[in-house]
C-alpha cells in the first residue's frame, strides 16, 4: 500500500446504485480507480436490449461511467445525457441515452473495454470502467421461503430481475454459462491493486457474482491488496430482508470458498444501521478492522453520502482516524 491516498490503485466491484455510491466516494480519495461491473442485468432497458441484441447489458456500465464523469467543460453535461431517459410511449420509451450509445459501440467495437473507453473519453472519466466478463451472464439462485406451507422447500429462479423481486429468501447464487471468461483487464486490475472494495449493493446479484467467475474470483482470493467490504445501509426486499449484515458476510465467505476463500481486511458500516456488538465480534473473528461512522445521506437513510463514505473508506484504506467521529477498531 502506498502512503499517499491519491496514489492508491483502487478497484471497486459491483453494479447499479451500490457501485455508483462506491465510485462516488473513492474518486474523492484517488484518481487511480477501476470499476469492475457485473454484466448479468436482465431487467428494464438492459433487459430489453439483451432480448433483442447479443451485447453486454449496458445499464450498470453506464451508471459507473456517470459516477466517474470529470468536472471539465462538457463532462457533466455528457454524463447527464447518458443518464437521460427517453420519454413518450413508443419502443424507445424509458431507454437511457447512454444505454443506446453503449449498445451501438458494443456492436461496432469487438473489445468491450475499448467501447467503454470511447464513452469514458466523452465524460472525462477519472478512472476506468470494465465489465467483469466480455460476454453477457445470467444468474441462477436457489430460493426458499417462497411457499408459506413449506418454507424449507427450495426452487431455482433464473435472472437478475426475477431474483431481485422474489417473494422468497435467496440462499445461493451461481453464474451461467458455466466457465464463462473473465475480462482479462479486470483480472489484471485486481492483481495490481492496492485496495479492492466490494459492496455496497445488491448482495446476491451485484456483489457475490464477482467471486463466482473463476479467473476473477481467484484473483480476488489471492490478491495482496487491502480488501474492504462496505455493508449495506438497509435490507433489500425479497433478496436480503431476512438477513443481518453478519449473515450476509458469512454468505459472502461461503461463496468465496469456491475460489479459495476471501481475506477481508476492513469492514465499513453505518453506525446506525448495524448491531455494533455483533459486527465487532465478527470482525474480530476474521481479523478485520471495523470502521463505523454515519454514512447515510441527510435526505435518505437508504443512500450513502459520498463524502461520508469517502472518509470511512479512507480510514479503512490508510488505517488512520477520520474526521467527524468515525470509530475504528484495530
Amino acid at each position: 500500500m502506498t502512503s499517499a491516498a491519491s496514489d492508491v490503485r483502487a478497484v471497486a466491484l459491483g453494479g447499479g446504485h451500490g457501485l455508483h455510491a462506491s465510485l462516488s466516494a473513492l474518486r474523492l480519495i484517488t484518481r487511480s480507480l477501476t470499476a469492475v461491473v457485473t454484466v448479468a442485468d436482465d431487467g428494464g432497458s438492459s433487459g430489453r436490449i439483451r432480448h433483442e441484441l447479443d451485447v453486454l447489458p449496458p445499464g450498470d456500465l453506464r451508471m459507473a461511467l456517470a459516477a466517474l464523469a470529470g468536472d471539465g467543460p462538457g463532462h457533466r453535461e455528457w454524463a447527464e445525457v447518458l443518464q437521460h431517459r427517453l420519454g413518450g410511449n413508443g419502443v424507445l420509451a424509458g431507454h437511457p441515452v447512454g444505454n443506446l450509445l453503449l449498445t451501438g459501440l458494443l456492436e461496432q467495437i469487438a473489445a468491450p473495454e475499448r467501447a467503454l473507453e470511447r464513452v469514458a473519453e466523452l465524460v472525462g472519466a477519472v478512472g476506468r470502467v470494465l465489465p467483469m466478463s466480455p460476454v453477457p451472464l445470467n444468474l441462477v439462485a436457489e430460493v426458499d421461503r417462497f411457499d408459506p406451507e413449506d418454507p424449507a422447500r427450495t426452487r431455482l429462479i433464473r435472472g437478475q430481475s426475477s431474483i431481485a423481486g422474489t417473494p422468497g429468501r435467496v440462499r445461493t447464487v451461481r453464474l451461467l454459462p458455466a466457465g464463462a471468461p473473465a475480462c482479462a483487464a479486470a483480472v489484471d486490475a485486481v492483481r495490481e491493486a492496492d485496495v479492492v472494495v466490494l459492496g455496497p449493493g445488491s448482495w446476491f446479484t451485484s456483489v457475490l457474482p464477482h467471486l463466482l467467475l473463476h479467473e476473477l474470483g481467484t484473483a480476488l482470493c489471492r490478491t495482496s491488496a487491502t480488501v474492504v467490504v462496505t455493508v449495506n445501509l438497509v435490507p433489500q426486499p425479497g433478496e436480503t430482508e431476512d438477513y443481518s449484515p453478519v449473515d450476509l458476510l458469512e454468505i459472502l465467505a461461503r461463496h468465496a470458498a469456491v475460489c479459495g476463500g476471501l481475506r477481508i481486511d476492513a469492514l465499513v458500516a453505518d453506525e446506525d444501521a448495524v448491531d455494533r456488538k455483533e459486527l465487532d465480534r465478527y470482525a474480530r473473528e476474521i481479523g478485520a478492522r471495523l470502521v463505523l461512522s454515519r454514512l447515510a445521506a441527510e435526505d435518505s437513510a437508504e443512500r450513502h453520502d459520498p463524502r461520508r463514505l469517502s472518509e470511512a473508506l479512507r480510514s479503512a484504506i490508510l488505517q488512520e482516524p477520520v474526521d467527524g467521529g468515525t470509530r475504528a477498531w484495530p
